[in-house]
């Protein structure tokens, strides 16, 4: 890593912080004049400036600029932003590779050293967006499914394997281990960075577009292109105009029965409603402390889809819990909250900083929701799913518009999930009006006869559900909905029911943490036994790949042009997306994941129609499984220990056999440049 040079300190804020018998070096916000009515997000900025002024890139006039902030203009002033580390997958990181690659073939060339290439930032990639769910609701699918990854991309992976071997700076997360945002929330986030004695605010910018999950640690961070990723990685700052900062004051708590998805869903709601594109969003007020840093990284992943730029909390007590939890060192905690305090980055609930616009929210209206079929910001409240669905269903069949705005960015960026593009506010960006109860026609049906596995006899209509996943680091990070899903399982089981068997269930979370706890609760079983089996770890189901659909049931959605659907955990659900057999796509929480495979259709009411029928021949609705909150804590207090983390994490960048054993591709020599390909598996 390259050293800090000497900044230029035009504001003299250059100053040292005891923490523990430990001196290290701070630029304190609190040295400008009028800092202190600055939103969180914009006093990062400005200590980004402060340590980094160099009279050229990073000048006074900047950070006089930022300190001056008029939250009613519209952004004009531009500041250099100097990430402190960069976060890449593997789509949208390999091309960065390459480069470097390349940039080292030109040093030697040029008769230089090519081992002097390397990043000048942390960089830190996470293999997650190759795993596919072929395989499902089989013991073995986990291993099945990574076999198949490394013979699809054995090239690909021996490339990366080169590149963690040959770059200094470069870290590489293999394949079978997690998703990169998770393991950014649960091991790589720092809060505060050292080095060089000195102490300063974590910031990334990232390859992917939901980076900003992070931005529920307290940590700024958002999705780039590639290019910018690079000179990042390279050391060199981003320009960026100082933005628009939203506030959103929280009030209230959750009330028993919603979910951090469902709050996700209301304020993707609530914030394209409003029309922030391009700018910062943050939370603050009493509400904030009702809120765990799980259910922050939910908020704060689904940014693109609201279409802001992050979606950020402040640092407070929650923040060290789950520093605490997550098996953090117990200094790097201390000097987070030190470091906090001392630099006004500590949430005071009482306080309000300037904001271009504040919105409210109280958390106790949040109600049980999924949104759909097609669009994040169309919350449907559960209890209005089954006309919802059906409105949706006839504008299926009499042809519906291509999306437009941030929603065609969105799906633009399918399937490598790179920062959408798209600069302003546009109409078609609005929620979907509510639809009416009544008045709707007959709804369209077309039923079909198919022989599934074994024989086994089903009948298939419009609005089948043929793709159910607990899926996508969104809701796969939060143990609070996934020792739900667990739960309802759980009881589903012992009542009886059981999946229909059209329906393609699959288990994939963001880290093997999840499963650890899943051990740890004797809930594994109860998931298995609902087909709810692990088939990776990685995105699968989020970004498409979801896998083949059961072939009997493929077979009829084609020749009957049925509209079928999926529903899943995860962020997006524009059409084409989750798989190119579902029509309607919803997003729900992992307990409704689950409910919904149950019903085995979009055309029923969870809240008043049975699932299924139990073993005792008596009908189970949802409210008979649907686990408590407090029965919810109980579990998560009994099996969820910071020793789960430290130890999956302790070789996090080791790899197994597989990946140790990949051949590397190319070998530069310290001295020059060599080549060597290794020959083809025999696999």
């Amino acid at each position: 890593m390259r050293g800090h040079p000497v900044p230029a300190d035009s504001y003299s804020a250059a100053g040292s912080l005891e923490v523990e018998g430990t001196s290290y070096r701070i630029f304190r916000v609190g040295a400008v004049e009028g800092s202190a009515r600055l939103p969180f997000s914009l006093k990062i900025l400005l200590e980004n400036l402060l340590r980094n002024e160099d009279g050229r890139l990073v000048t006074a006039a900047q950070i006089e600029a930022l300190a001056g902030w008029d939250p009613a203009a519209e952004p004009s002033t531009e500041i250099a932003f100097t990430p402190a580390r960069v976060l890449l997958q593997d789509f949208t990181g390999v091309p960065c590779l390459v480069d470097l690659a390349a940039m080292r073939e030109a040093m030697a060339a040029l008769g230089g050293d090519p081992a002097r290439v390397n990043p000048l930032r942390p960089a830190e990639l996470i293999i997650d967006h190759s795993v596919i769910a072929d395989f499902f609701g089989r013991p073995d699918a986990l291993e099945r499914n990574i076999e198949l990854e490394y013979r699809r991309n054995r090239e690909r992976y021996a490339f990366l394997r080169w590149g963690q071997q040959a770059f200094a700076g470069l870290r590489v997360v293999p394949p079978g281990t997690g998703i990169c945002h998770q393991a950014n929330l649960e091991h790589l986030a720092r809060v505060v960075f050292t080095e060089d004695r000195t102490a300063f605010c974590d910031t990334l910018v990232g390859t992917d577009s939901h980076t900003p999950m992070i931005n529920g640690l307290g940590v700024l961070g958002w999705g780039v292109g590639g290019i910018e990723a690079e000179a990042a990685m390279l050391g060199q700052p981003l320009s960026l105009l100082i933005p628009k900062v939203m506030g959103v004051r929280l009030s209230g708590a959750l009330p028993d029965g919603s979910t951090a998805t469902d709050l996700v869903l209301t304020i993707a709601e609530l914030l394209r409603s409003v029309g922030v594109v391009g700018t910062f969003v943050e939370f603050f007020g009493p509400g904030v402390a009702a809120v765990p840093v799980a259910n922050r990284a939910t908020i704060g992943n689904m940014s693109p889809e609201y279409g802001c730029t992050c979606a950020i909390f402040p640092v407070d007590e929650a923040t060290l819990a789950y520093l605490r939890l997550t098996g953090r060192p117990e200094a790097q905690v201390t000097l987070v909250e030190a470091y906090a305090r001392e630099q006004g980055l500590w949430h005071d609930p009482g306080h309000t900083p300037a904001y271009s616009q504040v919105l409210d929210l109280d958390l106790s209206t949040v109600t049980p929701s999924i949104a759909g079929p097609k669009r994040p910001q169309d919350r449907i409240p559960l209890a209005e799913a089954l006309q919802a669905f059906r409105a949706a269903l006839h504008g299926y069949a009499r042809g519906d518009t291509l999306p437009v705005g941030l929603d065609a960015s969105g799906a633009e960026s399918f399937p490598a999930s790179d920062p959408v593009a798209v600069t302003g506010n546009r109409d078609g960006d609005q929620p979907a009006a509510p639809v009416p109860a009544t008045g709707l026609p007959a709804r369209p049906r077309n039923p079909v006869r198919v022989t599934l596995d074994g024989g086994q006899e089903a009948e298939l209509d419009h609005g089948a559900v043929v793709i159910a996943a607990i899926t996508s680091c969104t809701n796969t990070s939060n143990p609070e909905v996934m020792i739900g899903a667990a739960l309802l399982a759980k009881k589903a089981a012992e009542r009886g029911l059981a999946p229909r068997p059209w329906v393609k269930t699959s288990l994939a979370p963001g880290s093997r943490v999840v499963m650890d706890y899943y051990h740890r609760a004797g809930l594994t079983r109860y998931l298995d036994k609902l087909g709810f089996s692990l088939v990776g770890y990685g995105c699968t189901t989020c970004i498409g790949n979801s896998g083949p659909l059961i072939p009997a049931v493929s077979a009829a959605v084609t020749e009957a042009n049925l509209a079928v659907c999926s529903v899943l955990s995860g962020n997006r659900n524009f059409e084409g997306r989750i798989h190119p057999e579902t029509t309607l796509n919803y997003l729900a929480s992992p307990p409704l994941v689950v409910a919904y495979a149950l019903a085995g259709t979009m055309d029923t009411d969870l809240t008043a129609d049975p699932l299924g029928t139990g073993a005792d021949g008596q009908p189970v609705y949802l409210r008979d499984i649907w686990p408590p909150v407090a029965e919810i804590g109980e579990v998560i207090a009994s099996c969820l220990r910071p020793e789960m983390f430290t130890r999956e994490y302790a070789q996090v960048f080791t790899g197994d056999q597989r990946w140790r054993s990949l051949p590397v591709h190319r070998v530069i020599a310290l001295t020059g440049l060599q080549n060597t390909l290794s020959p083809p598996s025999a696999s």
